[in-house]
């Protein structure tokens, strides 16, 4: 079974930072494409950002020049630096993993997803 474990959310004032990691095989991040999405209460989960096995790269309008994913292909680890947090980022974030190589956001194109790891922004 395919297992991705998240880490590093918690609480922090606006205009903090944080960097969250996804831990999965070196032959999940390395191979399929990956990604960040998050679910604030009462909403829908949306694609924050991805990484494909090419390292092509795409993010949600909402954090473009403030977030950056990257991985570890070998020690099989996804990131997700968050920089100039707003309250509007606060939400549950998962990563997942899309048996794909184009790179995508789409929720329906993931399969395996984390239990996710909480993201508090307070004004």
């Amino acid at each position: 079974q395919m297992e991705l474990v998240e880490s590093g959310g918690g609480s922090v004032q606006a205009g903090g930072s944080l960097r969250l990691s996804c831990v999965g095989s070196a032959y999940t991040i390395s191979r399929y494409c990956m990604g960040w999405f998050r679910q604030a209460p009462g909403k829908e989960r949306e694609g924050v950002a991805a990484i494909n096995s090419a390292g092509q790269t795409n993010y949600a309008d909402s954090v473009k020049d403030r977030f950056t994913i990257s991985k570890d292909n070998t020690r099989g680890i996804l990131y997700l630096q968050m920089n100039s947090l707003k309250p509007e980022d606060t939400a549950m974030y998962y990563c997942g993993a899309a048996n794909l190589k184009p790179i995508t956001l789409r929720r329906r194109d993931y399969t395996y997803w984390g239990q996710g790891t909480q993201v508090t922004v307070s004004s």
